[in-house]
Formats: structure tokens, C-alpha cells, sequence
């Protein structure tokens, strides 16, 4: 069982920026690709952003491309999403998600573990 525990959503102004922070229970260098979702208020939740187990592969939605970053530490089994250039639309809870499958995924159902989430709120 992998426990996630996302942290450092806030309130930031357009044009602003935060680093979102996903804490794992135990080791997850070699184990999972990680990822961020979000999900805002009556919508879908939706794929962000992931990264592979080294750290050498990344994805990101078309929406986040060029503005987010998603990286990864193992020694500190700490994943993190830097977030630049916010929009009023990235309002949303940010989830971070793990998955054993072998390829990075944006399916829901490819994370197999997810944490309980974090509020980013962008004010125009």
C-alpha cells in the first residue's frame, strides 16, 4: 500500500506561482510512474502531468504544457509539480497519483494509489 500526501496548494494571483509538493509512505524509486491530476469544481477530474520511474520521461496535457513542470526526487520519495504562469482555470483540487503499470498513462484508471488532494485557487 502507498500512501500519498499532497502539499502546497494556496490562493495566488494570476500570473503567479506555486510548487505543489506529493510525499510517499515508502520507497517509490524503482516501483511507480507518478502523476498530477485535477479536478475543479463540477467537472471531470483530468490529467496533468506525469513522470516516469527515473525520472527520464515526462508527459504533460496540452493545457499545462510550457507552464508546469512535474519532477521527481527518490531519495526523498517526493514527487513535485512547479506551476507557472497560473490562470484563473487551473483553479482545481490537485491530486497526485502512482501507478505500477509500464507506461506513462492519463487514464484514471492507470494510477493505482492516489492522495487526498490539495486546493489551488487562482484569483484574476
Amino acid at each position: 500500500q502507498v500512501h500519498l500526501v499532497e502539499s502546497g496548494g494556496g490562493l495566488v494571483q494570476a500570473g503567479g506561482s506555486l510548487r505543489l509538493s506529493c510525499a510517499a509512505s515508502w520507497r517509490t524509486s524503482s516501483s511507480y510512474n507518478l502523476g498530477w491530476f485535477r479536478q475543479a469544481p463540477g467537472k471531470e477530474r483530468e490529467f496533468v502531468a506525469a513522470i516516469s520511474r527515473g525520472g527520464g520521461g515526462t508527459d504533460y496535457a496540452d493545457s499545462t504544457e510550457g507552464r508546469f513542470t512535474i519532477s521527481r526526487d527518490n531519495a526523498k520519495d517526493t514527487l513535485y509539480l512547479q506551476m507557472n504562469s497560473l490562470k484563473p482555470e487551473d483553479t482545481a483540487v490537485y491530486y497526485c497519483a502512482a501507478s505500477y503499470r509500464s507506461g506513462l498513462g492519463r487514464g484514471l484508471n492507470e494510477y493505482d494509489y492516489w492522495g487526498q488532494g490539495t486546493q489551488v485557487t487562482v484569483s484574476s
